[in-house]
């Protein structure tokens, strides 16, 4: 079982016994999330896996943020960027923007992509050592400017 599997486990455990019912549930549903992921693909995640499953939780957060907001619901906004504190707890720490252009560059320079048409080659080999610490919709912007 993955390290960071357990530690949310555990997590899990000590928020029951805290009677901290906000963040059990957030808790609760991440933890359904990696389940719900290990039966339909019919495997036992690693902590790279939990990752991305994180990760996609905090940017559907973002993007439920941005509805209610729209929708002029700030109670359900507040509730959702709750949920994120609490999920960004088990992602790594972000990098710094000059820490992913670096990346981006030695990618680059890595592949030898001198166009759009190699920019599968580059995210290849970046999405890896990104998951969890940067967003990856940012980084593919930052990609596409650069080899445009």
């Amino acid at each position: 079982m993955s390290e960071l599997k357990n530690r949310i486990n555990e997590d899990v455990k000590s928020a029951m016994r805290n009677k901290d019912k906000e963040r059990l549930a957030t808790l609760r549903l991440i933890t359904a999330a990696i389940k719900q992921k290990e039966v339909d693909e019919r495997i036992e995640m690693d902590d790279a896996t939990v990752l991305a499953v994180l990760d996609k939780m905090v940017k559907q957060r973002k993007d439920s943020i941005e509805q209610y907001t729209k929708a002029d619901r700030p109670e359900l906004a507040d509730k959702e960027q709750a949920e994120i504190v609490i999920i960004q707890e088990y992602l790594p720490a972000q990098l710094s923007d000059a820490e992913i252009d670096a990346m981006i560059d030695e990618a680059i320079s890595t592949t030898g992509a001198s166009d759009m048409k190699e920019m599968g080659k580059v995210m290849g080999i970046l999405k890896p050592k990104l998951q969890g610490r940067a967003d990856m919709g940012a980084v593919s912007g930052k990609i596409k400017a650069k080899l445009s």
